[in-house]
């Protein structure tokens, strides 16, 4: 449920722990969902109490939006496709928790923008798992 690390970072851990890499993508892939109904909910409501509290809540919340800024072209081009490949790929940036906000600041719809981020977290998986088990190198 981390930001940042999300499933990316837990597939593996669980799996250098011992823990099978099925039950590891599972308990991420459950992990990494958890918060994105609240995401998608709150976001708008927190980011707008942040901006009229103190300079360290605007500038962090000038950051998220920045970053949702960063990323919202894929999501307003592509629509639903757009917010699930944004969530899939792999990479610092990407992810559920960044999926949402973008999908929370642009107002898409709850259930659809769910279920992109849900199909994005499961693609994620499918490929951190890849790479965690040797099946993908990255070299």
């Amino acid at each position: 449920m981390v930001p940042v690390l999300e499933l990316r970072g837990a597939i593996p851990y669980g799996v250098a722990r011992g823990i099978p890499v099925f039950y590891s993508a599972l308990i991420a892939i459950v992990g990494n969902m958890v918060p994105v109904p609240f995401v998608l909910l709150f976001t708008r409501s927190v980011l707008a109490y942040m901006e009229r509290r103190n300079k360290l809540m605007q500038n962090l919340a000038a950051k998220v939006r920045a970053k949702a800024e960063k990323n919202k072209g894929k999501v307003e081009r592509y629509k639903f496709w757009g917010l699930v490949l944004l969530v899939a790929i792999p990479l610092p940036g990407t992810g559920a928790w960044t999926g949402a906000i973008v999908a929370a600041l642009l107002d898409e719809e709850g259930v659809k923008a769910t279920f992109a981020i849900l199909l994005g977290v499961l693609i994620a998986a499918v490929i951190v798992s890849l790479i965690t088990t040797g099946v993908i190198a990255l070299n």
